[in-house]
């Protein structure tokens, strides 16, 4: 049966706030949010009229909340916690304390015979499905071979590895036994691994020789070398042939063969023990995108990413069993982490390596259609790609199992929620989310018993106090404000490594507001609860004493073909004043006019206000972004106000560094306290 499109929605037109979509009564029947709010009102004698009333409540009594999250999902654990909450306060809020449990282990209490784990698809390999014997096994296999080698609780054991299965595999052979994991995808250089990993000292490394992208390879053969012999720590390395499976030679130092490590008898699941731990003890670290310094490595909990994750999946992303969803990622970015998490669902991820737009720029949506994908997550600068490219997957394939859609990694505009109804489905869920690496989840996302409303993220998700917070710490609605939560979370991270006297920590989410997480974006809430997250609060844009977040200029430049991507900054001047240019690269074949530039000017005045349009607009080579692709607003700006490069920004955490140098050039052009360019 052909898919349903709006053919009739012109995309363009499209303004914040418009009805996109409503839940039909089967849609709200099917709906895991539903048999929850049942089983609160059986179990609980709990009754809510609204999401919102619901809402409310989690995040008021959050010991009853966390609880019947604990006892609805029925956690597995060896040990049953004492309470739900020991000390309050944030930060160092104690959750469950007393519990005994394994995240990995309640990751594969979901294995299913005959049915498939994971399933992956890469620029040489067709898609595939790891069976789940196959699957849990090698986990088994993996984690006894680790324990052989002396590898425990508290050691950290690194990867650097591609999308694939076998990652999938030794994230979770490591965490059952009580190792710490962390990962860097095999696209960041050396110094940018370095960075990160020689701050854990792990004992053990996880990698490839190189990785296929549009089809070209990239041996990282010296890059490895390098990486093995700066982390001194390595006990053991892990060498997975991966640009050319047969090698046997030339192995990195200290390296055991994949194939020769699993080349061992199954590990019969009675025979196999996960390591039973603190609900705080460690699972993964993950990284900042360390723009300006050393990235922070952000340590995450067993327990905490647990429980965060069963509330997120099931009831924001509503994954049922036997669902096969797919968001692209590397390794390197948290939607890995929480694509791994999905099989707590019950549900199959499927995992892709490689260019998103090769060898056809529809290659993901092929692939969703073959796999039968519930759910899908991308960014949306791909749906710009798309955009460009005239690709309307709904006219191309069935995708008779798509049900929802989630872009996150950066704000998405009006013309992006419309495009998935356009040119993918008429009658689908829409979860625009937004949280981040430090929390590991989301904060706001989406309800699929909700409207969804172009432009806007349909809710504050369960158990999250966001808030907008205006400068005096006062909560306001309809103005933009800083994202703030005001009650602790189970994910909020246990501790940044390295950071034992918890400075750091402070410093970076409690500096501002005390006992309230300051979050580092720009957030503002509606009436109804819709939320518009609007960019990092420290790149903030202050016009005439009005806050501007940085996404409302980059929503609307989205509408003009002339630009492919650009960056805006606001310069603090002596005596009150300010200077905000805008940078712009140019998309191929235009070239920069007096007549293009009256157009974005006048694009930006219409779509918002006179406050909008910068001071001077200049064209660049490129826009700096850092690894994981975000706009590098912050060391920008301390660059245009006489940073030295070198302090302002960290060229390992980047994915362009070379763009740095237009914007060296451009500060030393600069008048000394007016900002604009000198002649």
């Amino acid at each position: 049966m052909p898919t349903t499109r709006r053919t009739d929605l012109d995309v363009s037109s499209v303004r914040e706030g418009e009805l996109l979509w409503t839940p039909g009564p089967e849609q709200i029947e099917f709906a895991n949010i539903t048999r929850y709010t049942r089983w609160l009102q059986r179990e609980r004698s709990l009754t809510f009229d609204s999401y919102r009333e619901l809402w409310e409540w989690s995040i008021r009594d959050l010991d009853a909340f966390w609880q019947s999250i604990w006892d609805y999902f029925g956690v597995k654990c060896s040990v049953a916690p004492d309470k739900v909450l020991g000390r309050r306060e944030m930060p160092g809020a104690e959750w469950f304390p007393g519990a005994r449990l394994n995240y990995a282990e309640n990751v594969l209490s979901h294995e299913t015979p005959g049915a498939n784990a994971v399933m992956g698809l890469s620029e040489t390999e067709p898609l595939t499905g790891v069976p789940w014997e196959d699957f849990a096994n090698g986990v088994r296999i993996l984690a006894t071979e680790l324990r052989e080698r002396g590898v425990g609780p508290g050691d950290r054991v690194a990867a650097y590895m591609p999308n694939i299965p076998e990652t999938a595999i030794a994230m979770l052979a490591t965490t059952s036994i009580g190792a710490i994991w962390a990962s860097c995808s095999p696209d960041f250089g050396a110094h940018g691994v370095l960075d990160r990993l020689a701050q854990l000292s792990p004992k053990v490394l996880f990698c490839v020789d190189g990785y296929r992208y549009g089809g070209k390879a990239y041996d990282r053969s010296d890059r490895l070398r390098e990486i093995v012999d700066g982390l001194d720590s390595l006990e053991h390395v892990i060498f997975r042939p991966y640009l050319n499976p047969a090698q046997r030679d030339d192995l990195p130092v200290k390296a055991t063969l994949w194939q020769d490590l699993m080349d061992r008898p199954p590990v019969p699941a009675e025979e196999f023990e996960f390591e039973q731990l603190p609900f705080d003890h460690p699972l993964w670290i993950l990284f900042s995108s360390g723009t300006t310094g050393l990235p922070k490595a952000i340590v995450h909990s067993h327990g905490g990413i647990l429980v965060e994750q069963l509330k997120l999946l099931h009831f924001h992303m509503d994954l049922h069993a036997g669902d096969r969803m797919f968001f692209f990622t590397t390794t390197g970015w948290m939607m890995w982490n929480f694509l791994m998490s999905s099989i707590l669902a019950g549900v199959c991820p499927v995992l892709y390596d490689g260019n998103p737009t090769y060898p056809g720029v529809d290659v993901l949506w092929k692939m969703a259609d073959e796999a039968g994908v519930a759910l899908f997550g991308a960014s949306p600068t791909y749906v710009d790609m798309l955009s460009a490219a005239g690709v309307e997957p709904g006219a191309r394939y069935d995708l008779a199992n798509l049900r929802g859609i989630v872009p996150a990694g950066s704000p998405v505009s009006p013309a992006h929620s419309a495009w998935f109804y356009r040119n993918v489905k008429s009658d689908l869920w829409l979860a625009t989310g937004s949280g981040g690496t430090d929390v590991c989840a989301g904060l706001v996302g989406g309800v699929p018993t909700l409207p969804v409303y172009a432009g806007e993220i349909q809710a504050p998700s369960l158990g999250v106090a966001a808030r907008a917070f205006d400068e005096q710490g006062h909560s306001v609605v309809n103005e933009v404000g800083e994202l703030v939560i005001t009650q602790p979370l189970p994910s909020m991270p246990v501790a940044l490594w390295g950071d034992d006297n918890f400075e750091r920590y402070r410093d970076s989410y409690f500096d501002k507001y005390p006992g309230v997480w300051r979050h580092g974006d720009l957030f503002r809430v509606n009436e109804r609860g819709g939320c518009f997250v609007l960019g990092r609060s420290d790149a903030t844009l202050n016009r005439y004493g009005v806050r501007i977040g940085t996404a409302e200029i980059y929503r609307a430049l989205a509408d003009l073909p002339e630009i492919e991507e650009s960056l805006i900054v606001n310069l603090d001047l002596p005596g009150g004043g300010f200077f905000m240019p805008l940078f712009v690269k140019l998309a191929e074949g235009v070239d920069w006019s007096p007549e293009l530039e009256k157009k974005v000017r006048d694009h930006l005045r219409q779509e918002y206000t006179p406050r909008h349009v910068p001071d001077a607009i200049y064209p660049v080579p490129d826009i700096p972004m850092t690894l994981t692709g975000k706009k590098m607003e912050v060391p920008i700006r301390r660059i245009l106000l006489g940073a030295d490069i070198s302090k302002a920004a960290n060229p390992n955490a980047m994915a362009n560094p070379e763009a740095l140098q237009f914007f060296a050039r451009f500060a030393s052009e600069l008048e000394p306290g007016k900002g604009e360019r000198k002649g």
